[in-house]
């Protein structure tokens, strides 16, 4: 599995780009139980489609800068903690479209890095997110999103409601 990190850019690798071939659409892997209804509906429009799944993690950067050593382990730490969940939610990816997703591992704020990836990344297509399913909002990034950053989206941002079943999910999808 190849990953392509924001730190230097220049690494990204070929293998990792996206297909120009087929609709993509990229979901932003956090730990939040909405998360899982944008991972579906994500990879039940691919099939439906014939496109594909991409996969962007962003990890917040390190910090603990006073020793450089431990910023840095503290860093690779991260990265492998995001490559791991990575791989799971790759795996799933895999199951359900039969296809393996595109991963992106970034550190910085996700708005950020993901309105980054959408500028060197031109074949994605679409952006899918859950919203928050507790009375907290629809959360950070979508608000950021659909708020100050929404003239920065070059492609079209579709909004899962968090709380729909696996069965809800797959009647929209």
């Amino acid at each position: 599995m190849l990953f392509s990190s924001a730190v230097p850019r220049e690494e990204v690798h070929a293998s990792a780009r996206v297909s120009p071939d087929h609709r993509t659409f990229l979901v932003v892997v956090d730990q939040t139980r909405e998360m899982q209804a944008a991972l579906r509906f994500a990879c039940r429009r691919a099939v439906a489609t014939g496109g594909h799944v991409a996969l962007l993690h962003v990890s917040q950067p390190a910090e603990f800068e006073h020793w450089m050593f431990v910023g840095k382990r503290m860093r690779d730490e991260a990265r492998e903690s995001a490559e791991e969940v990575l791989q799971r939610k790759a795996s799933l990816v895999g199951r359900m479209t039969g296809r393996m997703p595109a991963l992106f591992v970034r550190e910085g704020d996700a708005t950020d890095e993901l309105l980054d990836l959408l500028e060197e990344e031109p074949n994605i297509s679409v952006v899918v997110l859950a919203t928050g399913s507790g009375n907290d909002g629809p959360g950070p990034l979508v608000t950021a999103l659909i708020g100050k950053h929404a003239h920065r989206l070059r492609v079209p941002l579709t909004l899962v409601p968090g709380h729909l079943s696996t069965d809800e999910i797959d009647d929209l999808a």
